[in-house]
């Protein structure tokens, strides 16, 4: 494959979308990536394309005005607690931060980009990893989200192209801004596995969430159960992903790739390893040639092991794009390991793609988790199987 048939969306620009120091969702994971990337010799300048920022008017084909102006003018004095809080503004998860306007828009531009150069045939497919930011609601910022790159894009592919837009997220939240900003709409399907929201925010996506109006049907939810490992994830998401395809037959796949699956993550409650961030993307690669012409653009989204899991799950979503997973083998390198393990303190950063068996959780439950989750994955398909 040709370095043109892929590119990485990616500008510095992007960085100051950083709530706090201490704040889970920080732009460093981007940063980690990138270099872990460079120092596998798997990207270059040339494969690198820069973003601007996204306009008022493209940010509105999701969101309302009155909220992107709140946005604006968010820890100004021009708004006080009240009006901060009804936007979803000035919480523990989505406090404010300087400029956090024009950094978010930098994040819908950058996934905006990707949408275009795929569709303007330019390139097969498009990463922007500092994308997918999935909980953004129409008027209110949730869950670290402010904008919603991945709807405002997804409503730019609709409205701009016409085409069928399935979407895929792997996350372990649920991708309810997406879900919601879609519901009723029979042209784009939207797809998420996800930990059981008993456990775990926003607390939705149940498979009796199945679309409203025209759009019934067209949202599938894969709730599955906390603790759940590597093969039973898998068989959930291939199963699902390949039977929407086979029932929607879209025109392009955008996809979410969270890296908070994973069971060293500090946030969730499921129990995969880096096996199952080598599956995801090669599925959606997979698919994407089979019923779209190659058309895929992959968004990043959660994840906070920022040292262990992140750069690596991510990396495997560019390495996959360009037939380079070859490279994600055996040890990590040892120029990145060095740059990066004084400042990981005191996390110890693990030499290999692949993390020991020692350090892999032991789950006394696993046949009776693989069998709840099987039983969620017939009663989710039912309804596509019926209608097919």
């Amino acid at each position: 494959m040709s370095k043109r048939d892929a590119i990485f969306i990616y500008n510095h620009e992007q960085l100051p979308y950083e709530f706090s120091k201490e704040h889970p969702f920080s732009p460093l994971r981007q940063v980690l990536t990138v270099d872990l990337l460079r120092s596998l010799g798997a990207i270059s300048d040339d494969d690198m394309i820069h973003s601007k920022s996204a306009s008022d008017e493209q940010i509105c084909l999701f969101h309302d005005h009155s909220f992107m102006e709140a946005v604006k003018h968010a820890g100004t004095e021009s708004l006080g607690n009240g009006s901060l809080e009804k936007y979803g503004l000035g919480t523990e998860d989505t406090p404010v931060f300087k400029d956090m306007h024009l950094a978010a828009s930098n994040l819908v531009g950058g996934t905006i980009r990707a949408a275009h150069e795929v569709m303007e045939g330019r390139v097969l497919h498009a990463a922007h990893l500092g994308g997918g930011l999935h909980h953004g609601f129409r008027g209110k910022a949730s869950g670290f989200c402010i904008y919603n790159d991945t709807a405002i894009a997804i409503r730019y592919l609709r409205e701009r192209y016409d085409v069928k837009v399935l979407y895929i997220d792997t996350d372990a939240h649920h991708g309810d801004g997406v879900q919601w900003a879609f519901y009723d709409d029979p042209n784009v399907m939207t797809l998420s596995i996800h930990e059981t929201g008993r456990y775990l925010f926003p607390g939705t996506g149940a498979i009796t969430e199945k679309g409203n109006g025209k759009g019934y049907g067209f949202s599938l939810n894969i709730p599955v159960d906390a603790f759940t490992e590597d093969e039973s994830f898998i068989h959930c998401y291939e199963t699902a992903v390949r039977e929407a395809c086979r029932f929607f037959k879209p025109d392009i796949i955008v996809s979410q790739n969270g890296a908070d699956a994973h069971h060293f993550d500090p946030l969730t409650h499921l129990s995969t390893t880096m096996e199952t961030f080598y599956a995801v993307p090669r599925l959606a690669h997979e698919l994407a040639h089979e019923y779209c012409e190659g058309r895929w653009v992959a968004v990043g989204g959660g994840g906070y092991d920022w040292w262990r899991v992140v750069p690596k799950a991510w990396s495997l979503v560019w390495l996959e794009m360009t037939n380079q997973t070859s490279k994600a083998t055996g040890n990590l390198p040892e120029d990145w390991l060095a740059k990066w393990q004084d400042r990981a303190l005191p996390t110890k950063l693990i030499n290999t793609w692949k993390e020991p068996s020692s350090m892999m959780p032991n789950i006394p439950r696993k046949l009776e988790i693989e069998e709840k989750n099987n039983n969620t994955l017939e009663k989710a398909l039912y309804y596509i199987r019926e209608n097919q």
